[in-house]
């Protein structure tokens, strides 16, 4: 949102796109407030931002007020798609340091010293249009730290979750009216070694379990791609995998963390071999109904964010995953459908607002 907002022509593509999520019943976005050199770049470099980008910021926060949408913005890429922590360690090199690769990020002090410079930058952003501080803001539901922190050097998750409890209580320093979530996957780390086997074969550098323990952390993330962390692997040993990670996590976030979990990335590529839309609609349908089954059971789930969704005329943000609810009519049938239950769900459960979405 933030790239196609930094062009005034294009800008009418966010309000589409939160005209036709809002007609949906969706009520909460996320999506990047960040943007790491390179093209459209919000933080040119380090402490460096492009005004106008910053505007187009702006602009995404208005319309998402104007059409009833809560915001979960994401502060900083693992991957170099829009500069990340690639981005990150090259500043570093640039400046002199002795970078010996991206993971460098999570420990060496200059760069976390750039991270929360972008932090305090962001969350301390006066709107130039709706005259609001981005902290003090209630259109933004909650900060993500990191969009899918992974670390190379060190898979016990131990250095990722020092980083995570330096940056969470930095954040909450600054903002403490707003929920904080990491951005994780999900994956298990050496915390707890027997749960391990819920990964699809291999870690990544974080602990589900001992980062989302971090007590300034609100809420726990999950995201799931089984058709590529399984790639190869049968539509039925997928989905498999997909009921054993869900149930694993929301039992873990009820009992262990004692925190909401929201599935906060989830999709079908039709970049898939045999792909067809009825499949990605089964699939979808059959990850909304474990959602709403344990949310109306009474435990922390919190909803699903569905990967992507985009508005008519964004083509070159197509990544296989995409859906633009004016085209896709059975698609949005079934979200409408899933945030309309889930809707009256919260409504019964009379839970606070934001807590339950879809």
């Amino acid at each position: 949102m933030l790239h196609v907002a930094a062009d005034p022509t294009e800008q009418y593509k966010i309000s589409d796109l939160f005209q036709d999520a809002s007609a949906a019943g969706l009520t909460v976005c996320r999506t990047w407030a960040f943007s790491d050199g390179g093209y459209r770049a919000l933080q040119i470099s380090p402490g460096v931002y492009d005004e106008r980008v910053f505007q187009a910021l702006d602009f995404v926060i208005l319309e998402a007020r104007k059409y009833g949408i809560r915001l979960i913005l994401s502060l900083v890429n693992n991957y170099k798609d829009y500069g990340g922590r690639p981005q990150y360690a090259e500043w570093g090199r640039n400046a002199g340091l002795q970078i010996t690769s991206d993971d460098d990020f999570y420990t060496n002090p200059v760069l976390k010293g750039y991270y929360k410079h972008h932090v305090k930058r962001v969350l301390t952003r006066f709107n130039t249009v709706t005259k609001i501080a981005y902290k003090d803001d209630p259109v933004i539901m909650a900060w993500e730290l990191i969009n899918e922190p992974r670390c190379q050097t060190d898979y016990s998750g131990k250095t990722i979750q020092g980083w995570v409890q330096e940056m969470a209580a930095y954040t909450k320093s600054i903002d403490n009216k707003h929920l904080l979530e990491i951005g994780m996957e999900g994956f298990y780390g050496d915390s707890m070694p027997e749960k391990k086997q819920y990964n699809p074969g291999y870690q990544v550098g974080t602990d589900f379990i001992s980062n989302n323990l971090v007590k300034e952390i609100d809420f726990a993330t999950i995201h799931a791609y089984p058709d590529i962390w399984l790639s190869g692997q049968s539509d039925y040993a997928q989905l498999g995998f997909l009921q054993r990670w869900m149930s694993s996590h929301w039992t873990d976030s009820m009992t262990i963390l004692k925190k909401p979990l929201v599935f906060a990335e989830f999709g079908k590529s039709n970049k898939d071999q045999g792909y067809t839309l009825s499949g990605r609609n089964s699939y979808m349908n059959t990850i909304y109904n474990n959602i709403y089954n344990f949310a109306s059971s009474g435990g922390t789930m919190g909803g699903g964010l569905v990967w992507q969704i985009v508005a008519e005329g964004m083509e070159s943000y197509y990544d296989g995953y995409e859906i633009i609810l004016s085209q896709n009519p059975s698609t949005t049938r079934l979200i409408a459908g899933q945030s309309h239950k889930m809707t009256a769900l919260s409504r019964m459960l009379n839970r606070p607002n934001g807590i339950i979405t879809s």
